[in-house]
Parts: C-alpha cells; structure tokens; sequence
C-alpha cells in the first residue's frame, strides 16, 4: 500500500497568539491615548477664558462706612487716671518719755485735742525724789567750788610771799577747775531730772483727733511704751501709682481732682505735692503724693480715691483715630481718599487721649479729609476706590 503523505490540520504556534494579544493592546492603547488627548482639549478653553478675564480691568475697591473716617476738629485733653487710699499727712503714735505707773489717761478715741493738751499722767514720785536729789548735789558742788576758790587765792598770796612752793599752788589751781566742773556736771543732772518729772505729764504734740488708746491707767509702763495715736486730718495725702512713662508730664502744683468713696460725684482738688524719684519694687510704676486740703473734716484716713490728672492739653485743630495712622521705617502716614483713589499723606502728630483713640495732627491733614481706618492690607497710592456711604468724623470724645 502506497503511503498518504496528504498533509494534515496543523495547531496554531502559541507564539503566533502571544504576538496577536500584543498587537491588539497597543492598537488598544494608541486609541486610548488618542481619546485621551481629544478630552483634554476643550477643558483649555475655561482657563484661556479665565486668563483674558485677568487681562480686563478690575472695577475700584469698594469702602464701607467703617473703613474710612473724615478728619475733624477739636481740642484734645489727656488725663492720668489715678487712686488710691488717703492717708493723713501728720500722725503719731505718742509714747511714754518716762517709766511708772500710768495714774490717768484723759482722752479715748475720735476725741479732738489741740496742741500741748494734757492727755494722760504717769506717776512723777520718782521724777521728784530724782529733782531733790539732783538739786541738792548742785548746792554741795557750788558749795565745793567756793572752798576751792579760796584756797586758791590764800596760795597765791602765800606764793607771792614765798611761804609755799609752786606745786601746792598747782594743786589748789587743779581743784578749783575740778570744782567748776562738778558744777556744770550737777547742773545738767538737775536739769535733766526736772526734764524727767515734766515728761511724766503726756500732752499732744499738735492739734488732732485720738486714733488709739493703747494703755489704761494702773498699768506700769516703762520709757518709750506706746500710750496713744493722733492724727491730723486738716492735711490728707493720696498715694498713687502712674506709670514711668507718663511721670515727664507730671509737676508739682498741678490740680487733679478726685471721686472718694461715700461722697458719690462730689469732687474733691488735690495738688500734686512731691514726685517718688525711684519706680516701685517689682513694676515700672512711679509714686505720685497730692495733698487734699481737709479742713471741713470731711473725709478719714483710709477712705478709697480715684480721680484724673490733666496732663496734656492741644489747641483747636485736626484729629484723627488713632487706627487711621500707620507706619513704615519710622515714618507715619496715612492713606486719604482724594479724587476716588488713594494717596499716601505723611503727617506729624501731636498730643492722644490716654486711651488712645484719638490723636492731634500738626501737619499733614486738614478738617474735612477722608482717611481709610480699617485695618485693610496691601493698599497703594492710585488704587480707585468707591465709598458705600458718607465718612464719618472723627469722634471727640475725650476732647476738652
């Protein structure tokens, strides 16, 4: 039999299927990217859109009433606010001069007492005997230095005569110096010891009102025990601290005048009497002493004060808020609406009120000019602006 070499169905190579899928997912990618492409076109048109509308003119910066202020008139007052307690100018506590029993005590407190009156009395028997004593060692010390003297002028003659030698004249010369010593020494005992039993009677030292009675009679008090306290409230001091910074503004003689607690709006005049010359331990505050003059009797020791110093004070001219200037390199300006758009306007400035919301312009502004206030940021000279409504002036609250 004649072999069959007719040829058979031959299985496809698997790298013949291999290369296919290759071949149909790059044809699949090429058209994905294409697509891709396509899409991204149109989304240009937005942003070249938004790009020509950067290039179109912005309208002008619109200011509301709050953003601007007009420039007013007015006379500034700065005032140091100031308080504290009142204190008397003159006060004492009254002590014992000398030792023993208390045998009275005349006055108790609120009492009023004028000057050199008799307040309390210790008891002087021991002064006395000490008097006595004293007073009786003066007479022997004169009666000492008589002698000496005597003797003294018998040895000169007997000198003269040579009936003595030089040193017993010496001698008596020596005694009768010792003697006048002894005098003068007896003499300042004596006075001394009636200094003693003067003392014993305690009486005021100025005209006041009693603040304590510290001692009772019968108690044994010996030298310099406290008896009692005066104070004078004809003259009161207020005590009050100002910071260091306000101090160069501060003199003596001027007028403040203060509210005391118990009064309501009655006012009081106080006058700056002495400047601390040191700031207080721990802070950067300075003393301030007024004096209040007291003699309607009016207030008390320890009553609470407050009031305010006129420290400054401008002329009639342009004010501004203080939150219209601004500053650059040292420079102050401000940023004014002149014709619709901004100008940068430096300006000099004098006095502001203590709580900063107003402040004196010198140079620079006049009555009438707008002014921007708002803390607004990046403004520039030339920018247009639109006002929404009429500026409003500048408030003079703190004006005179």
């Amino acid at each position: 039999m004649t072999p069959d070499f007719s040829q058979r169905p031959r299985r496809a190579s698997p790298i013949k299927w291999i290369l296919l899928i290759l071949l149909i997912a790059a044809a699949a990618w090429f058209f994905l990217l294409r697509s891709g492409a396509g899409a991204g076109k149109p989304t240009a048109a937005p942003a070249d859109a938004a790009a020509e509308g950067e290039k179109k003119p912005t309208g002008p910066l619109e200011l509301a009433a709050g953003d601007v202020a007009s420039v007013s008139t007015a006379s500034l007052v700065r005032r140091l606010p100031l308080s504290g307690s009142l204190t008397p100018l003159s006060q004492t506590t009254i002590k014992a001069k000398v030792g023993g029993e208390l045998l009275e005590v005349r006055v108790r407190e609120g009492q009023a007492v004028n000057k050199g009156e008799v307040l309390a009395r210790i008891d002087t028997r021991n002064q006395q005997a000490q008097v006595a004593s004293q007073r009786a060692g003066l007479e022997k010390a004169k009666a000492d230095l008589a002698l000496a003297k005597l003797n003294l002028e018998n040895n000169q003659r007997l000198l003269q005569k040579n009936f003595i030698a030089q040193n017993v004249l010496d001698t008596s010369q020596s005694t009768y110096e010792s003697a006048v010593a002894n005098v003068k020494l007896a003499e300042a005992q004596l006075q001394l010891a009636e200094i003693g039993l003067h003392d014993a009677v305690v009486r005021a030292p100025f005209a006041g009102i009693i603040s304590r009675r510290l001692a009772e009679p019968g108690e044994k008090v010996s030298s310099d025990s406290p008896l009692l306290g005066l104070v004078d409230l004809t003259q009161l001091e207020l005590q009050a601290s100002a910071p260091a910074s306000e101090i160069p503004s501060v003199k003596p003689g001027q007028k403040a005048q203060v509210r005391v607690d118990g009064y309501g709006d009655q006012r009081f005049e106080a006058t700056v009497a002495r400047i601390n010359p040191a700031t207080e331990q721990g802070s950067r505050s300075i003393l301030i002493y007024l004096s209040l003059d007291n003699s309607a009797g009016l207030l008390r020791g320890g009553m609470f004060a407050q009031g305010e110093l006129v420290i400054g004070q401008s002329g009639e001219g342009p004010v501004v808020p203080v939150a219209a200037i601004r500053s650059e390199a040292g420079l102050k300006y401000v940023m004014a609406v002149v014709d619709g758009k901004l100008q940068q306007k430096s300006v000099k400035l004098g006095l502001s009120t203590e709580d900063n919301a107003l402040v004196e312009v010198l140079e620079g502004l006049k009555p009438g000019d707008v002014v921007v206030v708002g803390r607004l940021d990046s403004l520039k000279s030339g920018t247009a602006v639109v006002l929404k409504s009429a500026a409003a002036p500048a408030a003079a609250g703190n004006g005179g």
